[in-house]
């Protein structure tokens, strides 16, 4: 059962991070999938990196009940793919 709702989580995760490169909002996510994806990243690990720096966000939103930090959000963006967490590294 964990590994479904992780699963689940993940999913959710990255269909946020679509729905910004869909939107386009904001810029610095289709950024940064396009920057990784010209070092030779592949969309779906980019996307999955992407997704690793949203969670830092909504973890903070939910566990100190603040408000959602674009500015560090784009912090964690610009570090990938080195911000230190990512599976199998």
């Amino acid at each position: 059962m964990s590994e479904q709702n992780e699963f689940m989580q993940e999913a959710e995760l990255i269909e946020i991070v679509e729905n910004q490169l869909a939107d386009s909002n904001p810029l610095k996510v289709k950024e940064t999938l396009m920057r990784l994806m010209m070092t030779g990243t592949p969309r779906e690990d980019a996307v999955a990196m992407m997704a690793c720096a949203v969670s830092i966000e909504i973890f903070d939103v939910m566990k100190n009940d603040a408000q959602f930090n674009l500015k560090r959000y784009s912090e964690h963006l610009d570090q990938l793919p080195d911000l230190g967490f990512m599976e199998g590294e």
